[in-house]
């Protein structure tokens, strides 16, 4: 038998101490994680499936519109005619292709009621200026909508800040308002139902929903599609939730004319984060949030959405945890900074450690080391075996989820061309699983270490967890938002546009409230 040389005593010693009885907790953990996550998508996949199987029952009952309503009685004028008002804001930064398919499917809504849309942006130089202008003209006698020029931040984010002013210039009369992102993809029903379930609980703090990412190919693009995929389960409940996402969050319109729980106050005065601000106060003053099951929007990524273009991204997340609005916010910050990063290093510790198992495995065999100098090898393989299989269940219930939610999402926009989970590729999955769970410490340490961030051409500085200082140079943004991108990642290029069943409907919805548009 040939001796040890001291890459394999290295190598094997290494092994060894991994079969320890704290190498063996860890790579058990990791297990753990595996399936408490393939567990709880499991549960989303669930509720979302469960809102399918009700459209599908309500079609088979003769309702062709249950994407819209699962009661096709309510589609009927009378209950049209007395639905509340609802003020769209979307503040805009910037502009990518996929902007203009997402801002149409946010202003043609078939929600029967009286509805604004207002794009609110910092200045006329903005990219996005003259497109969003061009296509309020293209739709001028269909829609209600209109451009804000918000100008400069000085006290809070520019996002926070558009918003303000969005909702400072909305309706009298609005009920609701209902804040998109320009990355948001609606559903043509999707404004009746988060308004529906408004009206049904007035309990109702926030109703907010969550992006279904569609990969372009790139890791950068996996990274942030895996990201995202453990947040969904805490939007999937089908009703209450502590998460919130700002890129979609419809409230009371009075909370914000009367600055109720300091809705205002809280974001003008130091907000960087509107959702984790409102989430606070959500929570300081246990008002209530929820989620519908049909709240999910397809989200295209950019076929151009580069490693660091990702690692950006990643860092405007993490920075969020340094921004707070009390003590308890504080702490419960910290705590959620700490968990993560534990557990995101002790899901990726099991795999380097099954790399050490398995690369010594192979020296083994290749070299013919006797089997006394190595028994110690098959209870590493048993351990790589088990996290193998674990993997492999969580993987499964990832794309048990993804598929649900992509089938959920061509049933609610039955018009538009269908999404597939053809395009996904699950080795980069697993890899972007890896490398975003490794990063994710690395980016939240430097966010904390730093207390700034450069957010679409703003350097933003914090202080005792609040905007203190906004440096602005042109030549830090890009003009094309961070996820938007420049190619469809469905549909023909350049297809002409069709006169369809939902465009005459939304049509005759909105002669119901404007009538004199249409009179001519």
């Amino acid at each position: 038998m040939p001796a040890l040389d001291a890459f394999d005593a290295f190598l094997f010693s290494l092994s060894r101490a991994f079969c320890s009885p704290l190498g063996v907790f860890v790579q058990i953990q990791g297990c753990l994680i595996c399936l408490i996550l393939a567990l709880g998508w499991a549960f989303a996949a669930y509720v979302r499936n469960r809102e399918i199987k009700q459209m599908k029952d309500s079609m088979r009952c003769g309702n062709s519109f249950a994407f819209l309503y699962h009661d096709i009685n309510k589609l009927e004028h009378t209950n049209q005619e007395n639905l509340p008002r609802v003020s769209v804001v979307m503040p805009l930064k910037g502009y990518g292709e996929h902007n203009l398919h997402n801002w149409r499917s946010q202003i043609t809504s078939l929600y029967g009621g009286p509805v604004e849309f207002l794009f609110v942006l910092e200045s006329t130089e903005d990219p996005a200026y003259s497109v969003v202008s061009s296509l309020i003209s293209d739709f001028k006698d269909e829609v209600d909508a209109k451009v804000i020029v918000a100008g400069l931040s000085t006290t809070c984010s520019q996002k926070v800040h558009n918003q303000l002013v969005g909702v400072e210039k909305m309706h009298k009369d609005s009920k609701y308002v209902l804040f998109l992102d320009d990355d948001v993809r609606l559903h043509p029903g999707s404004i009746g139902a988060l308004t529906a379930e408004m009206e049904k609980n007035p309990d109702i703090f926030i109703q907010t929903g969550y992006p279904l990412d569609l990969p372009s190919g790139s890791l950068g693009s996996y990274c942030i599609y895996e990201y995202h995929m453990p947040c969904s389960m805490g939007f999937a409940t089908g009703g209450k939730t502590f998460f919130l996402w700002g890129g979609c969050m419809m409230m009371h319109a009075d909370d914000f004319r009367l600055d109720r729980y300091g809705v205002v106050s809280g974001l003008r005065d130091g907000g960087y984060s509107d959702d984790m601000t409102l989430a606070a106060i959500a929570g300081a003053h246990k008002r209530l949030i929820t989620s519908p099951p049909v709240a999910v929007f397809p989200h295209p990524l950019s076929s151009e959405l580069s490693f660091s273009r990702y690692w950006n991204y990643l860092r405007k997340q993490t920075f969020v945890l340094e921004s707070y609005t009390t003590n308890v916010n504080w702490i419960m910050n910290r705590a959620l900074f700490t968990s993560h990063c534990y557990l995101s290093w002790g899901f990726v510790a099991p795999y380097i450690m099954s790399m050490i198992h398995i690369t010594a495995a192979l020296r083994i065999y290749i070299k013919g080391y006797s089997l006394e100098e190595t028994s110690f090898t098959s209870g590493g393989l048993l351990l790589v075996g088990y996290l193998a299989i674990c993997t492999l269940v969580e993987l499964l219930s990832m794309w048990n989820l993804t598929r649900i939610e992509v089938h959920l999402c061509n049933v609610l926009s039955p018009e538009a061309p269908k999404l597939s989970l053809a395009s996904y590729n699950w080795v980069l999955v697993f890899i972007a699983m890896l490398v975003d769970n490794f990063l994710y410490p690395v980016s939240a340490m430097r966010s904390h270490l730093s207390q700034s961030i450069n957010w679409s051409g703003i350097q933003y500085h914090l202080k005792n967890g609040k905007i203190s200082k906004i440096e602005r140079c042109k030549e830090m943004g890009p003009e094309k938002s961070y996820l938007g991108g420049k190619k469809l990642l469905y549909g023909k290029k350049g297809a002409p546009p069709k006169v369809s069943l939902l465009s005459s409907l939304a049509r005759s919805m909105a002669q119901w409230h404007q009538p004199k548009k249409f009179d001519s």
